[in-house]
């Protein structure tokens, strides 16, 4: 015996699979949804993350810089300190200066030199006296500016020749000469001493 089906079977099978594709689009809109929902929420959360981080990291950047200007405003204190320390010092050593220069002078001068004047501004000294010869000059020149510990760049300001009277019937020839002189503070003085011995320390352990 033949059966024949004679219900609209091709319509209710499109039906189905025109249902059963909504459905999978419909489960796949609520999947992506879902996804993209997550993903906002972890980026949502990284991006918290990453702002607490910023916020952690300014917040230490602006102590940093506090501390920075508080180690400047210390630092700019010890500075002025040295300094008022180092004036002290200067001011304590520069009591013994004129008595370091006269020593010196004493020492330095050679024979046939005779100074009329001196007089000092700062830490320069200017010289005025007579010698028997330019020669007499040159030798005080060189004593000043190699031999003592105490008087730096000697210069000659002038130097001019004269006739002096040293009796009615005697006359000489002088030379009237002008020089600077620098004069060491005792703080450079012992710097420089300290100096030598170092290099001198130095050259005998080479």
């Amino acid at each position: 015996m033949i059966l024949i089906n004679l219900l609209p079977h091709r319509e209710a099978s499109r039906k189905r699979r025109r249902e059963a594709f909504y459905a999978t689009l419909g489960a796949s809109a609520v999947l992506g949804c879902l996804i993209a929902g997550a993903a906002f929420l972890w980026y949502q959360a990284q991006i918290s993350s990453q702002q607490e981080k910023n916020s952690f990291l300014q917040s230490e950047i602006k102590k940093l810089e506090s501390e920075i200007k508080e180690i400047s405003t210390l630092q700019a204190e010890i500075a002025a300190l040295r300094a008022r320390q180092q004036a002290v010092e200067d001011l304590q050593g520069d009591r013994n200066l004129p008595v370091h220069l006269l020593n010196e002078l004493v020492r330095q001068l050679p024979d046939g030199v005779y100074l009329t004047s001196m007089k000092q501004d700062n830490q320069t000294v200017t010289l005025q006296g007579m010698a028997q010869s330019n020669e007499r000059v040159s030798e005080l020149l060189r004593n000043l500016g190699n031999n003592s510990p105490w008087l730096v760049k000697p210069e000659l300001v002038e130097i001019t020749s004269t006739n002096i009277n040293l009796s009615p019937r005697d006359q000489r020839r002088v030379a009237n000469f002008t020089m600077r002189i620098g004069l060491k503070r005792p703080t450079d003085a012992q710097k420089a001493a300290a100096g030598a011995a170092t290099a001198a320390s130095a050259a005998v352990k080479g």
